[in-house]
């Protein structure tokens, strides 16, 4: 698995999301590097980890990770938010502290007991996962324009997203397809309240993607966690308001080392 290694000062790893890559953190790594070691990964099968033989599973990638990097913060962005999240319930002693940036321990909606009313429905996750069987990259750009929308630079942030998931090759259809599932069936709910890191959950208010209400019901079942959003964006806040999300993990990093 590819990581790049950037900056300097205390340890921290930064994870993407579906179908993207470690680059799409630009921005980001440009506002941190003088605060942190930032560890940039491409999960398995996306960017310059295409040929990486790990499965994209949340234990192999954790073992990986974990066993290259020194202990840190952990940051993941939408999917990358699962790896995140799982590393924390999973090796304590390797994660300093959490940040899930709108990322979810459970992506779709609970329609059988109501428990989880703010996730995505099982629907559109399940028109995704046809839509990549029969078309994967108008599949893909439609998942990219649901990132987008609702910010208020919607249209920058839709060309940053296009651009970048190309920019370290072509995805293979075949690890979209083990990142929806992922998305669609990975449910962390229940070990919340076992989270013995301290945790931020770094919410854009609007956010098509990941609900910050979901978000919100998350850090309430957590101990030791925070819920914050950023006011004016959607999925990718770091594209579109990096100097909020790197304050807000500044703050966070000193709150953890206190």
């Amino acid at each position: 698995m590819h990581v790049a290694v950037v900056g300097r000062g205390p340890a921290l790893v930064l994870l993407h999301g579906w179908a993207m890559h470690g680059g799409v953190f630009a921005p980001l790594v440009e506002r941190l590097e003088d605060d942190f070691t930032l560890y940039v990964a491409d999960l398995p099968g996306h960017g310059h980890s295409a040929d990486a033989t790990a499965p994209l599973a949340l234990e192999d990638v954790v073992a990986e990770l974990v066993s290259r990097v020194p202990p840190a913060l952990w940051l993941g962005w939408s999917l990358g938010g699962l790896f995140a999240l799982h590393a924390a319930l999973s090796r304590p002693e390797a994660v300093r502290g959490l940040a899930m940036l709108c990322a979810s321990p459970r992506f779709v909606r609970d329609d059988a007991d109501g428990d989880w009313r703010h996730g995505m429905s099982a629907e559109i996750f399940a028109g995704f996962a046809a839509g990549l069987r029969d078309d994967w990259r108008g599949t893909l750009e439609r998942f990219i324009a649901l990132e987008a929308f609702g910010s208020d630079h919607a249209r920058e942030e839709l060309r940053t997203l296009r651009d970048a998931v190309f920019a370290r090759g072509e995805p293979a259809a075949g690890v979209l397809a083990a990142g929806l599932e992922l998305l669609q069936a990975a449910d962390l709910r229940r070990a919340l309240p076992e989270l013995r890191v301290p945790s931020l959950w770094l919410a854009g208010r609007r956010d098509r993607v990941v609900d910050p209400r979901a978000m919100r019901e998350a850090a309430a079942r957590a101990p030791r966690a925070r819920f914050a959003q950023v006011e004016h964006a959607g999925h990718a806040p770091f594209l579109t308001h990096a100097d909020d999300v790197a304050d807000a993990l500044r703050r966070f990093a000193a709150a953890v080392s206190q």
